[in-house]
């Protein structure tokens, strides 16, 4: 099994954890009521739209994310309506964009330096949706 997840092209580290995996279902239903009273229930399966939110903390999913893995995140993201195949470390692969309407990546240097180089470490935060 791979130790890192892939996005696109860029190595991120399996310590980045999926978040929201169980916080969505594929099953959705709706309901009204008929102008005679009668309950009407739409039910049917959403074929995309799963959120996948990766993140480390101060403890896991920062080592070799880098002050360069972030620029280049940031470009993927910038590119509107682009998709990308994203592998996580324990095999699974999806398609994803870049959740519209959040704040694709969020990052903060691990510890604060003025000027941070090339290779200095980021706790990161991507917002993904499965496509």
């Amino acid at each position: 099994m791979p130790s890192t997840h892939l996005l696109d092209t860029i190595a991120l580290p399996a310590g980045m954890i999926w978040q929201d995996e169980f916080d969505w279902s594929p099953a959705v239903s709706a309901q009204d009521y008929s102008v005679t009273g009668a309950l009407i229930i739409d039910a049917g399966l959403r074929q995309a739209g799963r959120p996948i939110t990766l993140s480390a903390n101060d403890t896991r999913g920062w080592s070799g994310m880098t002050r360069t893995k972030v620029q280049a995140l940031r470009a993927l993201a910038a590119v509107p309506g682009a998709t990308y195949p994203l592998q996580l470390a324990d095999g699974r692969s999806f398609t994803v964009a870049f959740r519209p309407g959040d704040e694709p990546i969020t990052a903060r240097q691990l510890w604060d330096r003025e000027l941070p180089p090339a290779d200095w470490p980021y706790i990161v935060t991507l917002r993904l949706i499965e496509i």
